[in-house]
Parts: C-alpha cells; sequence; structure tokens
C-alpha cells in the first residue's frame, strides 16, 4: 500500500510540475473471474488482472486526462506531463472557465461489506453449482439449453488530489445467474433467475448462496416449458403489476439516464442522446404521480453503485431526483453543479477503470417504498390485471422519453389473484406519462437492490455498475401490446 502512495504523490507533483493547477490521481488494482456453463459444460472460464493509473488535471482553464500501465518513475512523469498537454489544447476551444463546487478534503478508508471473499472459494466448488443447476433444468422435458454464470471482481483503488484528499476503496462486486431456454417450431422462450442479467451485489460469496440458484432451477424450466404453449399477452389499457427487478430497468432507462447533467446539459448528445429533463423543469414538472419518489443514494449498503467516494473525491451521498411526484435533482458532478445552481457535486462522477477519465454515472437510483405492502397485497388490491417480470427487451429513445419494454413472463390477475400464464407481454410509454399513472407501490418485504453491472456510455465507451432498489409497483391503464417472440 505504502508503494501505492508513493506513486500517487510522485503523480500530482510531476502533474503541478509541468503546470496543472488542479490533479486528481487514480491508481486502481482489479481481479475478476467469469464462470459460465452452457448446459452440462463449463462454456468460459476467464480470470484476469490490471493495474494502472489515471491522471487528470486542469490547466490553462482546460480538462486533460492520460493513464498509463508502466508505473515506473518515467512513466508516471510522462503520464503527467502528457494529461497537462491534453488540457492545454482543451483549454483553447474552452467557451467558459472551469469552475470545481468546493469539497471538504478526506482522509479516509471504504471497504464493501462482504462475509466470504470469492476469490477464496474453490472454482470447483462454483461451478458445481451451476452444473447442478443445469442438471435439474435439463430434467425437465422441453428445455434446450440451461445456461449459468457467476462473476466476481475485487478492485482496489488509491485515490489523492492536489486539494489533499487521499482515500482507499476496496469494492467487492459479486453475480450470479442461471437460465432456462425452451423452443417449439419458430418460438423460443427463456426464464431467468434471480433476473434476466444476472443479479450483481457489493457483497461477497455470500450472496450466491443467499441466491440459492439450485433451489430455483427446475421452477423457471417449468414456466419457460409453460411459456411455450401459453396464451399470448393481450393487448389494451390494463393496469399492471410491474415486477420489482423490471421496474429497476424500467428506473434507469427513464430516470437515471435523464437525470445526468452532462445528457440534460447537451455535454452527451453526439453520442449516448440528450434528455427530456432539461434545467428549466427541476422543481416544476410533474414527473410522477404524489406517492413517487426516487432517490440517487450512494451510500446503500450492498447495492452495486455504492461506493465510499466518487472519482473525484466527493463523499458518497443521497439526493432526491424526484420527491413527492415532483423532478428536484440531477446527478452532477463538481464541475457542473453550479450550472444548475447547486453548491456541490452529487458525488456523480465514476469511471469504469484506471484507463478512463470519470465522467457522471448513476450511482443507485432508487424507487423508495410504498404503502401497498407485498406482491400478494398489491395483487390482492389489484382487481383484475397483469403482473409482469424479468425484463426480456427494451426500447427508449435518446431523450429518454418514448420507451417500449417487454418481458419474459406475466400472469393475468383476476379477481385479486394471480391466474394463468401469459406470453410475450409488452408495455410502452411516455416517460411522464407513465409514472404519472403508479397508484400503489410495495412496501419493505419485496424491496430488492438489483444490480446493473454493464451499463454503457462515454465516448470511447464505458461501461459501469449501477445499483436499482424497487418493490413491485402498480400502474393504472397502462398500454400493453403483444411482443414478438
Amino acid at each position: 500500500m505504502t508503494a501505492n502512495i508513493e506513486l500517487l504523490e510522485l503523480a500530482l507533483e510531476a502533474a503541478q510540475h509541468y503546470g496543472a493547477t488542479y490533479c486528481d490521481v487514480r491508481l486502481i488494482e482489479q481481479q475478476s473471474e467469469l464462470l459460465q456453463t452452457k448446459n452440462m459444460a463449463v462454456a468460459v472460464f476467464n480470470r484476469s488482472q490490471s493495474k494502472g493509473i489515471g491522471i487528470r488535471v486542469i490547466a490553462d482553464g482546460g480538462w486533460g486526462f492520460a493513464s498509463t500501465q508502466k508505473l515506473s518513475t518515467k512513466a508516471i512523469k510522462q503520464c503527467a506531463r502528457r494529461a497537462v498537454e491534453v488540457a492545454q489544447a482543451s483549454g483553447t476551444v474552452m467557451k467558459h472557465p472551469l469552475r470545481l463546487a468546493d469539497e471538504p478534503t478526506w482522509h479516509a478508508t471504504w471497504v464493501s461489506p462482504h462475509l466470504i471473499d470469492p476469490f477464496s472459494i474453490a472454482v470447483e466448488d462454483k461451478v458445481a453449482i451451476l452444473l447442478a443447476c443445469a442438471k435439474t433444468m435439463m430434467a425437465v422435458s422441453g428445455v434446450t439449453l440451461a445456461q449459468g454464470m457467476m462473476h466476481f471482481i475485487k478492485d482496489q483503488k488509491y485515490f489523492a488530489n492536489s486539494a489533499g484528499t487521499r482515500t482507499t476503496q476496496t469494492s467487492i462486486r459479486s453475480g450470479c445467474v442461471i437460465e432456462a431456454n425452451t423452443t417449439s417450431g419458430n418460438e423460443r422462450q427463456r426464464r431467468s433467475y434471480p433476473c434476466a442479467f444476472g443479479q450483481y451485489e457489493q457483497a461477497g460469496y455470500e450472496m450466491v448462496l443467499r441466491w440459492n440458484l439450485p433451489a430455483h432451477a427446475e421452477e423457471i424450466a417449468q414456466e419457460a416449458v409453460a411459456l411455450l404453449s401459453a396464451p399470448l399477452c393481450p393487448q389494451g389499457e390494463i393496469d399492471t403489476i410491474i415486477g420489482s427487478s423490471q421496474l429497476g430497468l424500467q428506473i434507469h432507462e427513464s430516470m437515471g439516464h435523464p437525470s445526468e447533467l452532462d445528457r440534460a446539459l447537451g455535454q452527451e448528445i453526439n453520442f449516448a442522446g440528450a434528455s427530456f429533463l432539461t434545467p428549466d423543469q427541476r422543481g416544476v414538472l410533474q414527473y410522477g404521480s404524489s406517492i413517487v419518489n426516487l432517490v440517487a443514494d450512494a451510500t446503500a449498503p450492498g447495492a452495486l453503485g455504492s461506493f465510499g467516494f466518487d472519482d473525484e473525491g466527493v463523499e458518497a451521498q443521497c439526493t432526491y431526483l424526484v420527491r413527492d411526484g415532483i423532478f428536484e435533482g440531477f446527478l452532477s458532478s463538481r464541475d457542473t453543479a453550479h450550472l444548475v445552481g447547486l453548491k456541490r457535486s452529487g458525488g456523480a462522477m465514476r469511471a469504469e477503470s484506471w484507463n478512463f477519465a470519470p465522467i457522471i454515472r448513476m450511482t443507485n437510483i432508487s424507487l423508495q417504498t410504498g404503502a401497498a405492502g407485498s406482491l400478494d397485497d398489491l395483487i390482492a388490491n389489484t382487481g383484475s390485471g397483469i403482473y409482469m417480470e424479468t425484463n426480456k427487451s427494451w426500447s427508449i429513445d435518446s431523450m429518454r422519453y418514448n420507451f417500449q419494454f417487454s418481458t419474459e413472463i406475466a400472469w393475468e390477475i383476476k379477481a385479486g389473484k394471480r391466474g394463468r400464464i401469459l406470453k410475450n407481454p409488452s408495455y410502452s410509454g411516455i416517460t411522464p406519462v407513465f409514472w404519472n399513472t403508479c397508484d400503489a407501490i410495495g412496501g419493505d418485504s419485496d424491496y430488492i437492490n438489483w444490480g446493473t453491472p454493464n451499463c454503457g456510455k462515454g465516448q470511447p465507451m464505458q461501461t459501469m455498475w449501477t445499483g436499482h432498489g424497487a418493490s413491485p409497483a402498480r400502474f393504472r391503464k397502462l398500454t400493453v401490446g403483444i411482443a414478438q417472440s
């Protein structure tokens, strides 16, 4: 650790020597392990390690960034000089001088909560769980493909800036999923557990044990087979309960991305699109019904988008994006906060790794719980309608305004009870109209912090891990259609 800290100090000193008026440095050591199975075989086994340093500076009024895997004194000094040269070039085209929001100086260590280091568990034990699930799924007549995945990542991040902040953070992220696929003629159906992309958390191997994949293998296999002969989901304006994991993705696409301030300001428009949530709508727009409260909470224990400090040294926070249905805030950074009247950054600057400059990213964008009780309570109080769960596909425009989602499965609700399975469910809408039809949100018993490990943004593209807490919620007269299989 001492050697790594010395490298940070070397980089800071070099950057300031070459003309930086501000500098921050991240040194990251990462190890990862990915296991994937198909039927009764291991399809992917990948282990990797990475270590490098990223240097970000302000010089002559512009931002500059450079990175290197070479950690010699000479290489770090050259990297710092390159970052300053980029900043000086950027400064020549800046329309307005950079202004950084104030942030206290921090000296801290943060470690994500975990009980069992996943890298201490034998690969054979992990594979045995996935193959046991595959065996169970393949034993169900009609299943044509059984897949499984486990993914583990450990980051050790050392951060220092020229204002005096020094932090060390350790993040352990674990993910798992199993999936049953069925085919008949030209039709294919699938069921996944815990969710379509796999559940990811800031946790150790205990999260794999807690989700208990083998206990759910037969159930999802049976559902996948049943979907082949299930009736099509009806279409029309139908009262619909959206399950927790699907609602997590809905939040990600229709609240997380449009609340990114760089998008709202047009800074990302050429690549990732802009946002219908423009700054003039802050405090004015009726984004959702009065029970809709959405927060960006980087402090949620175990959630995938949590941390101690973001990648420019801002302490993790919980801030409202929507309060009582009114659009209230953005995901911001130190250099954008003042553009919408904020005195402090929202702490949303993050980078995929040491070789990327940080950009505004989602943390844990979550829907706060409501008073509707459990999923069973919500179904009982709905009367007739549809319950949809587990994402299958999605589409949303570049402004994050018009969308269409389909899910793996739905159930008919009749007389307040869950009935027959329906296949190929989909729904569509306009973001603020959709959220204004929300009239019931489940309570704490069914609240889950879902993890999205692969959110793409930026140019060059960066993937980021984000979290989305949600309970099931009901939306009145939702536009339900038929997704093609």
